[in-house]
């Protein structure tokens, strides 16, 4: 272990010679995918403790974070389509999970990430919103320009349908018709009513577990987003991991 330990040291610091000098993401986006298969390949009985691990990775990977200068981070935390399709139970869990996180890693006095919430917060049981709206106000005054998005609750087509109907009822509240609104649309009109406005758009988004697809993960946002993939699953998901996103989104913007 401890010859493992030290190649795995050398490697880590090579890779952050490779970085010295290169493009960095300023935003990057989280899918945390394969908790509930890397609980089952630890031998856990109940496979939903993976997303207590999971959950408690995120305090280490902001950390990487902000070592790398990456001042904006948004985590994927739970979709609208896991609160409809995951048995009740699960859900109850993982919103157990997420007040607890939420709670005891974010809200905290020596907080150095001002946090954010993108998602519908209606869908959630009182107790989770009511936590995450107290780290969102608790982190207001956070002056290390580190800023974490929680989408929890959130769906990247229905946060459009959400802007689309938020537009038109300003718009509808200002006194324009229908055909006014349409002649002048503009896709920063949208952008202004998204969950994430006021946000800049991730520069790199990273999904673990070996799936390669969005899952309905910030889909206006990520337009030009850099994607990196890994197999590991997210609980096991490693500082090198991290580092080499990194270099990929270097070499990728270096070459373009």
């Amino acid at each position: 272990m401890a010859v493992k330990g030290l190649v795995y040291g050398v490697y880590r610091r090579r890779l952050r010679r490779q970085l010295v000098g290169k493009p960095r993401p300023g935003h990057v986006g989280l899918v945390m995918d394969g908790n509930r298969r890397w609980a089952r390949g630890q031998g856990h009985s109940n496979p939903s403790v993976g997303h207590r691990y999971g959950a408690m990775h995120v305090e280490k990977v902001l950390g990487w974070c902000e070592a790398a200068g990456v001042q904006h981070v948004t985590v994927y935390l739970c979709s609208t389509e896991n609160l409809v399709k995951r048995g009740s139970a699960e859900v109850a869990y993982l919103m157990q999970v997420t007040e607890e996180i939420v709670t005891e890693r974010l809200n905290r006095p020596d907080a150095r990430w001002q946090v954010h919430v993108a998602g519908q917060l209606d869908l959630l049981p009182d107790t989770t919103s009511t936590a995450l709206k107290a780290a969102v106000e608790a982190t207001e005054t956070v002056s290390t320009g580190n800023h974490l998005t929680l989408a929890i609750g959130y769906g990247g087509r229905q946060e459009v349908v959400e802007a689309v109907r938020a537009l038109l009822e300003t718009e509808a509240g200002a006194g324009k018709d229908l055909d006014t609104v349409a002649d002048s649309l503009q896709a920063e009109d949208i952008a202004r009513h998204l969950f994430t406005a006021g946000q800049p758009d991730p520069d790199l988004i990273i999904r673990t577990s070996g799936e390669q697809r969005m899952s309905n993960f910030l889909l206006w946002q990520s337009a030009h987003s850099e994607l990196w993939f890994c197999d590991a699953y997210w609980p096991a998901f490693r500082e090198i991991d991290f580092l080499r996103a990194l270099r990929s989104y270097a070499d990728r913007k270096t070459a373009s």
